[in-house]
């Protein structure tokens, strides 16, 4: 009897080695997607590479997700959505102009799904098309809050969102939020 049951142990695969029990949702599989976009681009985003990843099998992506394009079309949703609601939510509070405008800047740079998004748009039109709406909409908001200070001239509001998506990039020993708010400074004496 305990020589079968010896065996039997000895059989099984360590646990180490063998895949989670646990249920993963579309949610978990969404999380984990950005995760993966942030650390190694769009190809980490497909079935195999984000099974291995959340250690699990294949079937579990496959339960949650009927292909590939459909798992990227959840996360842009999941990003489209969660961006519109942000933009939403900043009109309804009634701090001053600039606090607000810093506070939008400091979220913006402080998402680190924003690269990443930016950079798979450079190469497939669904996450450009989704991209475009939502930078659309941060425009409107950001005229909205220099219309505050005097400054109607859209040229700005572009300017400004383009700092945002740029300081990123910069790789020199630079803090992105200090430069932003050197930048506000700037618009509050021109107005």
């Amino acid at each position: 009897m305990l020589k079968g049951a010896l065996l039997q142990c000895a059989l099984l695969p360590s646990t180490s080695l063998r895949m989670s029990n646990t249920r993963l949702s579309p949610e978990k599989w969404i999380t984990a997607g950005f995760d993966a976009l942030i650390a190694d681009g769009p190809i980490a985003l497909a079935a195999e590479p984000m099974a291995r990843r959340l250690k699990t099998t294949k079937g579990s992506f496959y339960w949650h997700f009927k292909d590939v394009p459909a798992y990227h079309a959840a996360l842009v949703r999941h990003w489209h959505a969660a961006a519109l609601a942000d933009v939403m939510s900043r009109l309804e509070i009634k701090d001053a102009a600039e606090k607000r405008l810093r506070a939008f800047g400091r979220h913006i740079l402080n998402t680190k799904s924003e690269a990443a998004l930016r950079v798979w748009a450079q190469t497939d039109t669904i996450v450009a098309a989704s991209m475009a709406e939502v930078d659309a909409e941060r425009l409107t908001y950001l005229q909205h809050l220099l219309n505050h200070f005097g400054l109607r001239n859209p040229a700005f509001a572009q300017a400004i969102l383009a700092t945002l998506i740029g300081l990123p990039e910069i790789k020199a020993p630079s803090d992105p939020a200090a430069a932003f708010d050197a930048m506000v400074d700037t618009i509050l004496a021109l107005s």
